[in-house]
């Protein structure tokens, strides 16, 4: 079974145990699908969103001191849209009904999240270089990103760290 599979298979037996979630998306740090069990139509731009709230997100926290990005939480009138970093180089975006119970919504989102962190990061750990040195696109059946060489991950997860004052 391919990592893809096997993360696929953890969305839906997320929506499964939350039936209040109205969509399930994992994706690069960089916003391509990973996986969804979604609406096709919208599963590449909410990834693109993703991660452009991540990078949000990530400066958000380093530059109050917060440590490294874990989630985020939007409440609109319609409902919610959750984000949680799922292991170093994924993340974990759902769309939820206004009447979700939240603390749930957290507590098996995070758990979903690390389940898909060491899916994805075991996937790409494991990449060995074909005959030439080039390593295969980081997720299958995905084109490498635009403008990447192939063999990139996504950007780097870089910790800021402050000067301590003494």
């Amino acid at each position: 079974m391919t990592a893809e599979a096997e993360v696929l298979g953890e969305l839906r037996r997320l929506r499964a145990r939350l039936p209040q979630l109205t969509g399930a998306l994992a994706a690069s740090a960089d916003g391509l699908v990973l996986a969804h069990d979604t609406v096709d139509g919208e599963a590449e731009s909410v990834a693109a969103l993703t991660a452009a709230a991540l990078g949000v997100g990530q400066r958000l926290t380093d530059s109050t001191g917060q440590g490294r990005f874990r989630e985020l939480l939007v409440r609109g009138e319609s409902g919610y849209v959750a984000t949680y970093a799922a292991g170093g180089s994924a993340v974990l975006t759902l769309l939820a009904e206004p009447r979700i119970n939240v603390g749930r919504l957290h507590l098996e989102a995070r758990r979903s999240s690390a389940r898909i962190g060491e899916l994805v990061d075991g996937a790409l750990e494991r990449r060995e270089p074909n005959r030439l040195g080039q390593l295969p696109p980081p997720y299958p059946g995905k084109p490498p990103h635009p403008g990447r060489p192939p063999h990139s991950a996504g950007p780097p997860v870089r910790e800021v760290r402050r000067p301590r004052t003494p």
